[in-house]
């Protein structure tokens, strides 16, 4: 793979053409007779020296180090790697969930308790890299958006899924901000972003699918289904999607009825307290179906490979991305050798081979 070269500011290089206009000028104002002499002809004859040939050479110097900064100016820079994949996949959706269900201690990972959150985190990378029964989604253009009580869009459709699952990483539940004296100066915005708005969730997904460039669209709803805050009816971004060929599979996270949640008592310690719950399978059963999708309960991870199985089924479409290597900046390699010509092009002309008026 051929590494690619590019200048960042390339409309720095227009002095380059200020300097040779300077050149230019300057040697043909040399050119002028400035005094009569009645001849210089014996002069030529005199023998030149190693100083006066390196004294004719310190205006060509000064341009060579001018026209070296110049192009530091411009920024050269090189890619190690660039180059074009094609790949069959399709364009996916996910919307996450981070309301505060989610912090439902009743998952298992590795051992030891998870919440709702950290179980669908693991089951999205699982989904996307592969892990088990699942091979992983590596030519489809997948995005990210995460939602509370207000929906927003984390990450855009791309291939580049490193940097997705390093979004997916970051994502967490809102926490408290306290001031000098302990009280909490977010409670509003708490209480909001506790809430579910799967309504608006899916309807920023949809607007984001709807001018993908793939025969097959899908959105994958990772929630634990009560809708309780936002501004679109889950059923009217249902339809939304419908209108535009969206598929919707939906994935139930939990179970209705009593789970543990944490919490800290009078002594600061952290303990489990149980508190209902309600996982609202019936409207992401009618959202699904609404669609053409299906719906899918994920009490447990190998769930999500039923999903997985659906979704390969589909038709995939031909999808063309680039990717590339950070660019390096190479203006160091010209910037420094120009600095030291000119400051010695400088020191020379005003000690060694300075000019008496």
């Amino acid at each position: 793979m051929n590494g690619a070269w590019r200048l960042q500011s390339p409309l720095w290089l227009m002095l380059l053409l200020a300097l040779l206009l300077a050149v230019w000028w300057s040697v043909r104002a040399q050119r002028r007779t400035a005094v009569l002499y009645s001849s210089v002809q014996i002069l030529k004859t005199l023998p030149k020296s190693w100083a006066l040939r390196v004294k004719h050479l310190l205006p060509w110097l000064r341009l060579v180090g001018l026209a070296l900064i110049v192009v530091a100016l411009a920024r050269p820079q090189h890619g190690l790697r660039e180059f074009r994949v094609k790949t069959e996949g399709i364009a996916i959706e996910m919307c996450l969930d981070r309301s505060g269900s989610m912090q439902a201690m009743d998952f298992q990972l590795n051992g030891r308790r998870a919440n709702r959150l950290e179980a669908v985190k693991k089951v999205f990378r699982d989904f996307v890299v592969g892990s088990g029964p699942l091979t992983g989604r590596p030519d489809d253009l997948i995005g990210l958006v995460a939602f509370g009580g207000f929906a927003e869009g984390k990450a855009p459709l791309t291939l580049d899924h490193g940097a997705l699952l390093q979004i997916l990483n970051s994502i967490e539940f809102p926490q408290p901000i306290e001031d000098s004296h302990g009280r909490v100066i977010n409670q509003r915005f708490l209480e909001e972003e506790m809430a579910t708005a799967i309504g608006d969730a899916v309807t920023l997904a949809v607007d984001r699918l709807k001018d993908a460039d793939a025969k097959s669209k899908v959105i994958i709803l990772l929630s634990d289904g009560e809708n309780t805050a936002g501004v679109v009816d889950p059923m009217d971004a249902a339809e939304a999607a419908k209108a535009f060929g969206i598929k919707i599979y939906a994935i139930g996270v939990g179970t209705t009825g009593r789970a543990p949640f944490p919490a800290v008592d009078a002594f600061g310690r952290e303990r489990l307290v149980a508190q209902v719950v309600r996982l609202d399978e019936k409207t992401l059963k009618q959202m699904a179906d609404t669609t053409g999708g299906k719906y899918f309960n994920a009490q447990h991870t190998e769930a999500l490979a039923g999903v997985y199985a659906e979704i390969d089924r589909l038709e995939k479409t031909l999808t063309e991305g680039r990717m590339y290597t950070e660019y390096r900046e190479l203006y160091g390699w010209f910037m420094l050798p120009a600095l030291a010509i000119v400051i010695g092009e400088m020191v020379l002309r005003s000690t060694r081979f300075r000019s008496l008026p």
